[in-house]
């Protein structure tokens, strides 16, 4: 059952987005000062996936993060209920580009986290990391599923 599950979730993020497994599963933070930082994703992509996110978790490694994508921009609304480890979260609109950072969001709480404009994804990593790595607002997140030729649109 699990390797059916995995099997149609490769499928759909195939068939629905035009990349292949491995390079949906990657991105890059481009900064404004020139640095590039890589990042393993796990995504986020069915409701169930996007309702669970990263809760109950006790660790996330230091280059991963976790993806929710929409390929039509909506306002993003998130929490951390059940969520055990502080994390940032970045908006990301339909170019790539970083709308919005929350950073060291407080785990465990209801405290509403908004992208204060409609995104396309929103990238969650271990708390602190944007602000330890110098990732900020303007800087872009380089994905297949965003910029030109990317899914997602907004408009």
């Amino acid at each position: 059952m699990r390797r059916a599950s995995f099997l149609l979730i490769f499928l759909f993020t195939f068939v629905l987005f035009g990349c292949d497994g491995e390079e949906v599963r990657r991105a890059v933070i481009e900064t404004k000062s020139g640095a590039v930082h890589a990042f393993e994703l796990e995504l986020a992509l069915t409701p169930e996936e996007q309702q669970k996110g990263l809760m109950f978790r006790t660790k996330l490694p230091e280059n991963a993060g976790m993806l929710f994508f929409h390929r039509v921009c909506v306002p993003a609304s998130f929490w951390m209920k059940n969520t055990l480890l502080p994390l940032d979260m970045i908006f990301i609109a339909a170019d790539g580009r970083i709308v919005r950072i929350a950073e060291m969001t407080e785990p465990e709480t209801l405290d509403i986290h908004v992208s204060g404009e409609p995104v396309n994804g929103i990238l969650e990593i271990n708390g602190g990391l944007s602000r330890r790595l110098g990732i900020g607002e303007g800087d872009y997140l380089r994905h297949p599923w965003f910029g030109p030729g990317g899914e997602a649109t907004c408009g």
